[in-house]
């Protein structure tokens, strides 16, 4: 029987008040202090790292059913690794995740260095394809409104390209040209170089393409999911999470973001828009 293992990556700082969400705070034309910034991004951490230890436990559970019914079937394993940085961080976040633990799966942490964001995310990528993984998926701990369907099938995605033997890419955009979900194989010809440290103003997303582009990498899009780093951007988050909270009650296979939800009731956050009083040409037409 043949064996590989798929890693899902998170990145994330500790929920530390005054070093995460800072654009949702006061001083910065937010209306959050930093604790209650800091306590949003804690929550938001919990709900994706629950969604992600759900799509993979799907995910491991399909792959188990196959293998007990076919034995050259290929047995895969999921895991789920939180990155940060500096070392002495990894503390912190094992400390924030045994809070409220037990979770459903063990949670891997390691440490990412490097001069920008990019060598960070090279660095833990590199790292955990040195342990033999095959393929890593990444999502940031601000995207309490990720499905776990992007999750399911970006790794679905990366195991078909395999199966063709031309190793591809997946990736989500986020609202802002960037991007939510990114992911490729061990043997992909890609990196992270030159897309978030880019100092020729090409957005991220479009620096992922043209790298596909240039080496002719197949890659699977995803529909956008937000990030949440301004108030617009919690607003928006809150609506979708209220309509998600509705349809789950049909779509049992939505996640609800139940602890960013609570936070923001227990907040009293009201989302708003100002009052729309033009009038539509089309009544006229009507007339």
């Amino acid at each position: 029987m043949t064996e590989k293992k798929h890693a899902l990556l998170l990145f994330s700082k500790p929920p530390v008040p005054g070093m995460v969400k800072t654009r949702l705070t006061i001083k910065h034309g937010g209306f959050l202090s930093d604790e209650q910034a800091a306590e949003f991004f804690k929550r938001s951490l919990y709900d994706v790292s629950e969604l992600a230890m759900h799509a993979l436990l799907a995910l491991q559970a399909e792959n188990d059913a196959l293998v007990a019914t076919d034995p050259d079937a290929t047995k895969i394993t999921y895991d789920f690794f939180v990155s940060t940085t500096p070392a002495d961080n990894v503390e912190l976040m094992r400390q924030t995740y045994d809070a409220i633990g037990p979770w459903p799966m063990e949670i891997h942490y390691l440490t990412d260095k490097g001069a920008t964001f990019d060598d960070h995310f090279d660095d833990a990528f590199r790292q955990i394809f040195a342990l033999g993984y095959e393929s890593i998926v990444s999502v940031g701990g601000d995207i309490p409104t990720m499905p776990k369907s992007h999750i399911q099938q970006a790794f679905a995605w990366l195991d078909y390209f395999q199966s063709l033997g031309t190793p591809g890419f997946v990736q989500a955009p986020c609202q802002e040209c960037g991007t939510s979900l990114v992911g490729f194989s061990h043997n992909t010809p890609i990196d992270h170089q030159g897309v978030y440290y880019n100092l020729d103003g090409v957005a991220a997303l479009d620096a992922y393409v043209a790298k596909l582009q240039e080496k002719d990498i197949p890659s699977a899009y995803f529909s956008p999911v937000a990030d949440i780093d301004e108030r617009t951007d919690l607003a928006h988050a809150i609506s979708c999470m209220r309509a998600i909270e509705a349809a789950a009650q049909h779509q049992t296979d939505l996640f609800v973001p139940r602890r960013v939800l609570d936070w923001v009731d227990y907040m009293g956050i009201q989302v708003s828009t100002p009052p729309n009083d033009e009038h539509d040409p089309r009544q006229y037409i009507d007339e």
